[in-house]
């Protein structure tokens, strides 16, 4: 009898994609040029952009879509055509920084209900140790009335595409993998071996590859905080943060880490996971938090930093404009979700600041939606302050006469360049950076 691995190399079983974001279609659309797909999303109007070859996350390009054997779907009863299913799902937290799972919850209920003997199921949303089989598993026993490692297989296998990166790609990352017993592993790897150059790492358990993706983001969070609270205190010190950095750097082993706005769907939201597990077994995190809170109140501190000096320079607070150059999480991307730029735009106005957003790669709709307010066509000449907070490349090559021309008092103004990109080009504007 052919494994799973055969009959979907074969297209005698078809693979599907639940959750067609950032990270669905990139592995919907690598497994469609050597398999039959199926993507499936609960949201009509991207499954129909989909389908005229157009990424609603603006990271794709038709030509990604070409020679792909693939099907989008909005109807949760198609995924019954698949045999195996990869769920990858957005895991938020809410207002209260704890886990939101309704939306794997709900997709892993979908899959449940059509899920058949000699299926399998893989999930890629990043959770906590222990949610795949505590959490998910039940739900499809339940919904199908089948049994887990009996009548049907499941994996755990963690998603690591870093948005806006054409370098580091889907293929080119090692995808680590589990199964929840050896038959599983055997297949899922081997699945995933068909769309992976740099290989595969077979975990040990699911809990394992659970765990080690927690603690990719949490690391690097923890180290960013430290970098941003070494910005705080050289600030007080009148010491540049990134003349230190590139100094410390000369040795061999410093880790290249940098201050900045911790924002998005990975690094700003993971450690509140693996937080929340923790409590369960009795233990409060110290560092993972402290990073936390030091990284969640850096928008606030850019802020505050920018009205100090607006109030220095003679400003009426409550009649000075800014410019806010950048929305997006990250640089390069399009996506605005948990954008810590927010917080910045937020405090400016509680000071009774004016404030205009621009962002080159952000949509208007989707910010007004999120936060309240659209971004500005076309940014004016009449500003106090300018604040570069995401470093998209149409920034790159901003001169000092650039920064000019937006303010009202050319060489008078005032220049935040949150990730210090123009630290060695400012000689006259009153320049300051993390």
């Amino acid at each position: 009898m052919n494994t799973i691995y055969e009959k979907l190399i074969n297209k005698e079983a078809t693979l599907s994609v639940v959750g067609l974001g950032y990270v669905g279609l990139p592995i919907a659309l690598a497994f469609a040029k050597k398999i039959r797909v199926l993507g499936f999303d609960i949201r009509e109007d991207r499954v129909e952009m989909m389908g005229r070859h157009q990424d609603p996350n603006r990271e794709l390009v038709p030509e990604d879509f070409r020679d792909c054997d693939i099907d989008f779907t909005s109807r949760p009863e198609d995924l019954g055509k698949a045999s195996f299913h990869i769920v990858g799902v957005p895991t938020p937290i809410d207002q209260h920084n704890l886990p939101d799972l309704r939306p794997l919850l709900s997709a892993t209920k979908s899959v449940g209900k059509v899920l058949k003997r000699g299926d399998y199921v893989v999930f890629e949303s990043t959770v906590y140790p222990g949610c795949t089989e505590e959490d998910c598993i039940p739900i499809l026993e339940r919904e199908s009335g089948l049994k887990a490692g009996k009548d049907f297989k499941a994996g755990y296998s963690p998603e690591r595409i870093n948005p806006g990166d054409k370098v580091n790609t889907l293929s080119t990352i090692t995808k680590v993998v589990s199964g929840t017993d050896d038959e599983a592993l055997d297949n899922i790897a081997r699945t995933y071996e068909l769309i992976i150059k740099a290989g595969v790492y077979r975990a040990p358990s699911i809990k394992v590859a659970e765990a080690a993706k927690i603690i990719e983001n949490t690391q690097r969070d923890v180290n960013i905080a430290l970098m941003n609270e070494l910005s705080i205190i050289f600030n007080r010190m009148d010491i540049n943060t990134y003349d230190v950095l590139r100094a410390a750097g000369t040795k061999w082993n410093f880790l290249q880490f940098y201050p900045g706005l911790v924002g998005g769907h990975c690094i700003g939201v993971d450690p509140y996971y693996l937080v929340y597990k923790s409590k369960e077994y009795r233990y409060h995190p110290q560092v993972i938090n402290s990073g936390r809170f030091v990284n969640d109140s850096m928008g606030f501190y850019a802020a505050k930093q920018l009205v100090k000096k607006l109030i220095a320079a003679g400003k009426n607070i409550l009649q000075t404009k800014v410019l806010v150059m950048g929305i997006t999480f990250k640089e390069n991307v399009s996506d605005i979700r948990n954008s810590r730029v927010s917080d910045l735009v937020s405090e400016l106005k509680s000071y009774g600041v004016s404030v205009d957003v621009t962002d080159p790669y952000a949509d208007s709709g989707e910010v007004e939606e999120e936060y309240g307010y659209p971004l500005v066509e076309s940014a004016g000449k009449n500003y106090d302050a300018v604040v570069v907070a995401v470093n998209h490349a149409p920034y790159q090559d901003l001169t000092e006469e650039d920064f000019k021309e937006k303010l009202k008092d050319r060489g008078r103004g005032i220049l935040i360049d949150i990730k210090g990109i123009y630290r060695s080009k400012i000689k006259e504007i009153t320049y300051w950076s993390f």
